[in-house]
């Protein structure tokens, strides 16, 4: 455990100098609180948080990171984000890959900025259209390796968006194949 405090203690100093901050492979559940204190001088542009055991972010996560542009957070437990991460104004990349989303947090239409998303190998089946098609913004969403709904992915595909939506190639249900 000692090891751990260490590495995170490291970093953070590391990351006042770069301004990008590297938690992952950290054992973190959460970002410690010890870390806000570390960084409250300091404007991060990046933080990874991927391949910890992560199972939600703090509300104030946005408020004390505002300015980051690229935020991983892949590689972890989670199945929900705050709506409070809409305040990070310069977000341009959020990777949520390997988690355990069910559906795309509606947080992610909110931040302004968001050019990439990367939601791929969750447990996401259904996705709110509405939501996914009001974005200025995104360029790219990764949806691959989820377990859509045929109806979800075939919207999904046929879709018209101003950006690329990433789908793996639907394989037909055993029971679907009852009607040939």
């Amino acid at each position: 455990m000692a090891s751990f405090v260490a590495k995170v203690v490291t970093r953070c100093e590391e990351a006042l100098e770069s301004k990008n901050l590297n938690l992952s492979e950290c054992e973190l559940i959460q970002v410690p609180d010890a870390v806000y204190h570390l960084m409250r001088h300091t404007e991060l542009k990046t933080c990874d948080l991927s391949s910890n055991v992560i199972t939600k972010i703090s509300p104030k996560f946005a408020v004390k990171f505002s300015l980051i542009t690229d935020l991983n957070l892949s590689h972890n437990q989670m199945a929900r984000l705050p709506d409070e991460l809409a305040d990070l104004h310069s977000l341009e990349m959020l990777d949520i890959s390997h988690n355990s989303f069910i559906t795309l947090p509606a947080v992610v239409f909110k931040m302004p900025k968001l050019r990439e998303l990367k939601a791929n190998n969750n447990a996401i089946i259904d996705i709110d259209r509405d939501e996914i098609i009001a974005s200025d913004s995104l360029e790219l969403v990764d949806l691959r390796h989820n377990p859509l709904t045929p109806k979800c992915h075939d919207l999904l595909k046929h879709a018209v968006v101003s950006f690329r939506i990433e789908l793996s190639e639907r394989v037909k249900e055993e029971w679907e194949d009852l009607t040939e």
